[in-house]
């Protein structure tokens, strides 16, 4: 089939449909999508909260716990222990499909109804966490606190994307790190300090896109050196002298962070951060073949529009997960053993499942939430294979007939509000152009502005002055005005490894990462050294210096 450009039912923007998705979504048995790929994705994303928490009572055993689900929202919010117990029975919830009423009222319904999970944790062996009560989307963990997509971390705070690291602090996507602090992309490395795109390193600070260095400090493209200052090759004592003027001091670390982004922008870039890959384009993108416009991808072959994948094949529209999986089509946190997954969440270990939450080693089913070991099941209701065949036509007939199929939940049906999620990190809206898009907004998410007790002119300059009570202190952010407070282990760090307090909350310092890591968007330009046209995250009007790959590997390395 040829090239096909739509226009989005949504944004009314021009989209392009390539053969190859034409077999994908014929594969899948969907028609091509009448919404564009962001319109897709932030609708996918509304339904990822992962770092707003709330606290409630679990509606089972009556303890206090800490769950994403506001306390408005109007399920049955389970602690973990009881939600996997035997102490209710999930298949006395559903509804019999009424072909009278829309599908999507009668799976919302449903959802309303049924109990959930408080947190997205892990709860077989090996994924457990211990002593890290604030975290989701996680597996594995101890001793963390405010991570998530995250496993296998110990001692670890603030990040996201994080994988078998410990001691380390504010990271975004960093895999076997070990004391390290504001880091992007940061792999097998230690003591790395706001590093971006930086692997087998030790001891460096303001480094970017820099291979096995040791004792750097604002180096840009480094590859096999230590004992450089700003690129400049120095004697260890000199290094360690200037060093130790600033690091400690907020205002020096602060005035260094900005020299340094200055002294980046004198050097190339390459046009994509992406290791080991054949025939893809995207951003973060590793030992995959064949995937395209793809973000945080892990050993994926086949992909298309995937965000924070992992061993995943031939699968479109994938936010999370993956793992073992093949033929997703529009589904979050789904994987680890899947096979031809629509539109759906967290189905985990099953096969044909369409349109359906939190679903687990089951076959054949569609609108069903919260069952596992289940199959021909319509909204929780078991049929036989023949009824089951017969209702499903009718319902995916009702959803092609109103231009649903193939296409995520619609926003309203989300227990999320878009600024409670992903979307609004990656797609930042406002509350008017969210609500005017169909998503809700929320304004009670837990926070207090007035409430410091603390000036941040009162809060020392360097690290060596502060004092053990800050930490019974309330702070104000300089970012956003909130207020916000310090643990006692995110103090011993700063001290251990000499960093400043910082002026701002965990949410600003996050979404200063995510400013830095760049836009889940693709835009055409030319190499800044050869005029190859190029795919990269680098906007044309950016000042940074853009090569293609092989004139940056003919430069740098």
């Amino acid at each position: 089939m040829n090239k096909e450009t739509k226009q989005c039912q949504n944004c009314k923007q021009e989209f392009n449909i390539e053969p190859d998705d034409f077999s994908f979504y014929e594969k899948m048995g969907v028609p091509a999508p009448g919404l564009c790929p962001n319109c897709r994705m932030k609708r996918k994303l509304v339904w990822r909260n992962e770092r707003i928490f709330y606290k409630r009572i679990c509606d089972l055993c009556g303890k206090s716990i800490i769950t994403i689900f506001h306390q408005r929202y109007p399920s049955p919010i389970y602690c973990i222990e009881c939600y996997h117990s035997d102490k209710w029975d999930p298949y006395s919830y559903f509804e019999k499909y009424d072909s009278a009423y829309p599908f999507f009222e009668q799976f919302n319904k449903l959802m309303i109804r049924m109990p959930k999970a408080a947190l997205m944790i892990g709860t077989a062996e090996g994924t457990l966490n211990v002593n890290s009560e604030y975290i989701n989307f996680a597996g594995g963990n101890k001793n963390c606190y405010l991570i998530f997509n995250s496993t296998m971390n110990e001692d670890c705070s603030y990040s996201r994307g994080i994988i078998k690291s410990r001691n380390t602090l504010d990271t975004y996507f960093t895999v076997q790190v070990e004391s390290c602090y504001e880091g992007i992309n940061i792999n097998k490395s230690n003591s790395i300090v706001y590093g971006q795109n930086t692997n087998d390193s030790l001891n460096s600070l303001f480094v970017l896109n820099c291979v096995d260095i040791q004792n750097c400090f604002g180096c840009v493209n480094l590859r096999h050196k230590s004992y450089h200052f700003f690129n400049e090759p120095l004697e260890k004592d000199e290094w360690e002298k200037r060093v130790s003027e600033i690091r400690g001091s907020y205002q020096k670390m602060e005035k260094a962070k900005k020299q340094f982004e200055e002294f980046s922008l004198k050097f190339p870039r390459r046009e994509n951060s992406n290791l080991k890959t054949v025939n893809s384009t995207g951003e973060y993108i590793f030992e995959s073949k064949n995937c395209h416009v793809c973000f945080e991808a892990f050993s994926c072959e086949d992909c298309k529009y995937g965000f924070s994948i992992k061993l995943t094949k031939d699968s479109y529209d994938v936010v999370g997960r993956g793992v073992k999986s093949e033929l997703l089509l529009e589904t979050v946190a789904c994987g680890h053993g899947c096979s031809k997954i629509n539109c759906s969440w967290a189905v985990e270990a099953s096969h044909d499942i369409e349109y359906s939450y939190d679903v687990r080693s089951s076959e054949y089913c569609i609108g069903c939430v919260g069952i596992k070991h289940a199959r021909y099941r319509i909204l929780n209701k078991q049929y036989s294979e023949e009824e089951y065949k017969k209702l499903k036509d009718q319902i995916v007939e009702e959803l092609k007939k109103n231009s649903a199929y193939g296409l995520y939940f619609p926003p309203e049906l989300s227990p999320w509000a878009y600024n409670e999620t992903l979307a609004e990190d990656n797609y930042p809206l406002g509350k008017e152009q969210a609500i005017a898009e169909g998503f809700r907004w929320e304004e009670d998410i837990p926070r207090t502005r007035g409430k410091e007790t603390m000036k941040l002119e009162e809060v020392p300059d360097h690290i060596k002055d502060v004092d053990d009570s800050i930490v019974n202190e309330v702070l104000v952010c300089t970012g956003c005005g909130y207020n916000y407070r310090l643990i006692p282990s995110e103090l011993e760090f700063y001290r251990r490894m000499v960093l400043p307090v910082p002026r701002k909350c965990f949410d600003c310092r996050y979404r200063d990462r995510l400013r830095r890591r760049g836009p889940f968007k693709l835009y055409e330009r030319k190499c800044d050294k050869c005029g190859k046209q190029i795919k990269t995250v680098y906007a044309p009007d950016r000042k940074e210096i853009i090569y293609c790959e092989t004139c940056y590997q003919n430069e740098v390395v």
